[in-house]
């Protein structure tokens, strides 16, 4: 009986650190949305999101301020605060979710998963799923991922006289690079 508590002594101890719950954080990950049509090429970016990565229980979650997107025509920004996504009542965007794979954090390598997740964008909330890359690299967690979303599944209305200059499905970019907390 001792020698058994010994040994499940002995495999608690020497457990690798990566079995423990490890968080990564960063305050200044990256989104950028994207729409591309005929009339009008639209590119709103955000470098100042917060990311929270636990790597030991496979949870993520992101919150952006929205009235951090930046744009290169001042106005189209102007536009997307207080028409579209009316950052005054509804000031941030989150996502909290897991992912499924396996990464090792005790050797630098890349690791395909798959993220799945509630993101809550102007009071709405839906299910996003979509493979991503997360990278370990020099004590580093990188994380890339793209996907699409509609805004009318955030009840983002789009007038008709601008209808044709937003594409019907955004492109959404996330870039994050995660130190251990």
């Amino acid at each position: 009986m001792k020698l058994i508590i010994y040994v499940l002594f002995c495999l608690a101890v020497l457990q690798p650190a990566s079995a423990y719950a490890q968080l990564y954080t960063t305050r200044s990950g990256f989104i950028g949305f994207y729409s591309k049509t005929p009339l009008e090429d639209i590119r709103g970016e955000n470098n100042q999101v917060y990311a929270v990565l636990d790597a030991g229980k496979r949870n993520l979650a992101f919150a952006a301020l929205l009235k951090g997107f930046i744009f290169p025509k001042e106005l189209m920004q102007v536009h997307f605060n207080e028409n579209y996504v009316e950052s005054d009542k509804y000031p941030k965007a989150t996502f909290s979710g897991a992912y499924t794979g396996d990464v090792s954090l005790d050797k630098d390598g890349v690791y395909k998963v798959i993220v799945k997740g509630s993101l809550t964008l102007h009071n709405v909330t839906r299910t996003i799923e979509t493979s991503a890359t997360l990278e370990v690299k020099g004590g580093h967690l990188l994380g890339v991922a793209e996907f699409k979303l509609k805004p009318e599944d955030f009840n983002i209305g789009i007038p008709s006289i601008v209808r044709d200059k937003i594409d019907k499905e955004i492109t959404v970019k996330v870039n994050i690079d995660c130190t251990i907390k």
